[in-house]
């Protein structure tokens, strides 16, 4: 009998024990023993295996009954007798943020207080213990009854490492998992402020000059800013997914996916896999999703989805890109169409900072997993990397948010209307319904001063994502003697193909816009434009051309 596939399994011993197939990432635990640096912080993208990987540590190294030695026997780990000299030997502090998602800063609070509490309350024995004064007691008491004032719970985890470090004569391990879960709510839901200002005071009295701290680990999605969060840590040492150190431990590898693939009976599947899931690069380390994969591989006949993009509502991504300038929403459309774009990436981001310039926003989308890092240059100190979008599931979300724009200010039905004017060849209803569609959707750019042709053809490309899947969207490729604009390919060859040339003009170059729009069908004459149709055997051909001036837009067909 097949062993179960873990989904959403997190405890490492719940792993081991219930008979789920389990892909051996224990060699990370020698990484971080054999790490010099007293603090570490991880950020990964969600849904990498960080938590498992956190519990794993906390089996590992924790003094505890019952021994948790034969979980790690016949793993990977085993094999390394120093660090199986160090297994439970250690305090261990262990808390996770991945559930404080809360609206306000009230309710967020409070679940602070009642994780501490439910730690505190782990090691209630230290309340026996003949190291702690009565002084000690006292406050173990106000916290672990949830009746400690705000100063008690920002050094309530310092003060656990001291009563620990004392009961057991050894210094004490700290493990934070998803440290920043609090951080994104609380930049989405707007109480930003406080908890930065109550965190700040939490981390930096558990992991500055403390005294009775052995090492400690965290995990995230994102490296917040040294300022924002952990000011004056220089003891810190962090291992992004542009880093090399670590880069093997989070997602899983190709051998071992095709071991999982072959393991189900699937291993043909293994080329589709990785097209959708594959792609992430972590130093220099190709690197699958884990979740996708484990959830293709338990719903394989169902066929391949995007599973990761729906674990969350990415409302994040959705926020962060509608609210970028027309640049970076010009290069979206050429990150959809395959072309890579060259950013300066910000290591140090202030997730209250992060919607403030474009060049927050690439770096937020390439720490979070939505962009991956083709290429990486140090250049005056600054990171410059070449981003691209990881897999054909990630490309999932950037179509949705595109659609989204436009299904904003424009009902559905009306959007359903005007394409299928399009398709039809009934290209005066579409021309008017076009205009009007322009109109009421400009506000998202600027339309004031000089406009540049990508702009306008970045919008049209996402009014055309509707079509899919009937209809393949391809933009600025070689046919004829050049490149076209737009082509919007039928799978059908029964229907027609539609050609689609742009044309932009400043207010005041010209009068009228209908010979600009003339000129725009006669170059998809000259170039030959038509031909890639006519040899995929689509003999109906709509010819368009389209100018813009600002708001106004004029529709010309060809013969």
């Amino acid at each position: 009998m097949k062993k179960r596939i873990a989904i959403g399994v997190s405890d490492f011993r719940k792993m081991l024990t219930g008979d789920y197939y389990y892909v051996d990432k224990t060699l990370f635990i020698k990484d971080i023993l054999e790490d010099g640096s007293e603090i570490i912080l991880l950020p990964r993208p969600r849904r990498f295996g960080k938590t498992l990987n956190m519990s794993m540590l906390r089996y590992f190294l924790e003094r505890s009954a019952p021994d948790n030695r034969e979980l790690f026997e016949n793993l990977a780990i085993s094999r390394h007798a120093v660090c199986m000299a160090k297994q439970g030997q250690y305090p261990v502090i262990y808390l996770t943020f991945k559930d404080l998602k809360h609206n306000t800063w009230n309710v967020t609070y409070d679940s602070f207080v009642q994780l501490i509490y439910t730690e505190y309350n782990r090691h209630l024995y230290l309340m026996d213990s003949p190291v702690m004064s009565d002084m000690d007691k006292k406050y173990f008491h106000r916290v672990s009854m949830e009746e400690g004032s705000e100063a008690d719970y920002a050094s309530s985890i310092k003060k656990l490492s001291e009563f620990l470090s004392k009961h057991y004569g050894k210094k004490t391990i700290i493990l934070i998992d998803e440290y920043d879960v609090p951080i994104q709510q609380a930049y989405l839901k707007q109480y930003y402020d406080p908890l930065i200002s109550f965190l700040r005071n939490f981390m930096t009295a558990a992991l500055k000059d403390n005294n009775y701290l052995e090492k400690a680990v965290l995990t995230g999605v994102m490296r917040v800013a040294r300022e924002s969060l952990f000011s004056g840590l220089n003891n810190l040492s962090v291992q992004t997914i542009v880093n090399k150190a670590y880069s093997t431990h989070f997602g899983f590898m190709e051998t071992e996916v095709e071991e999982i693939l072959n393991y189900y009976g699937i291993g043909p599947q293994i080329e589709e896999v990785r097209n959708w899931y594959n792609g992430y690069i972590f130093g220099d380390t190709v690197v699958y999703n884990p979740w996708s994969v484990l959830q293709y591989t338990q719903n394989w006949e169902e066929g391949l989805q995007p599973y990761w993009v729906n674990t969350s509502d990415n409302e994040i991504v959705h926020r962060l890109i509608s609210r970028g300038g027309p640049d970076l929403q010009m290069e979206l459309e050429d990150l959809l169409q395959g072309t890579p774009v060259v950013k300066t990436i910000n290591q140090n981001i202030s997730m209250g900072e992060v919607d403030k310039n474009d060049q927050n926003v690439w770096s937020f989308l390439l720490f979070t997993g939505y962009l991956k890092p083709i290429s990486r240059d140090i250049i005056d100190g600054e990171m410059i990397c070449g981003l691209a979008i990881p897999n054909r599931e990630v490309q999932t979300i950037y179509r949705d948010i595109v659609k989204s724009w436009f299904s904003d200010s424009v009902h559905s039905e009306f959007l359903k209307t005007l394409l299928k004017s399009l398709i039809s060849g009934q290209i005066k209803v579409f021309a008017g319904h076009f205009r009007e569609y322009v109109q009421s959707s400009f506000s998202y750019f600027d339309t004031g001063g000089k406009v540049p042709e990508k702009i306008y053809h970045a919008f049209v490309l996402g009014l055309l994502v509707g079509l899919r899947p009937d209809y393949e969207i391809k933009s600025n490729r070689e046919s004829g003697y050049g490149r076209y604009d737009v082509m919007v390919i039928p799978r059908d060859t029964g229907r027609a193909g539609i050609i689609i040339e742009f044309k932009s003009v400043e207010q005041g170059d010209v009068k009228d816009l209908e010979p600009i729009a003339e000129i725009a069908l006669q170059q998809i004459e000259a170039q030959e434009y038509p031909r890639e149709l006519s040899e995929r055997g689509i003999h109906k051909i709509i010819k368009l051309g389209i100018v813009f001036r600002g708001k106004e837009v004029w529709v010309r067909a060809g013969d």
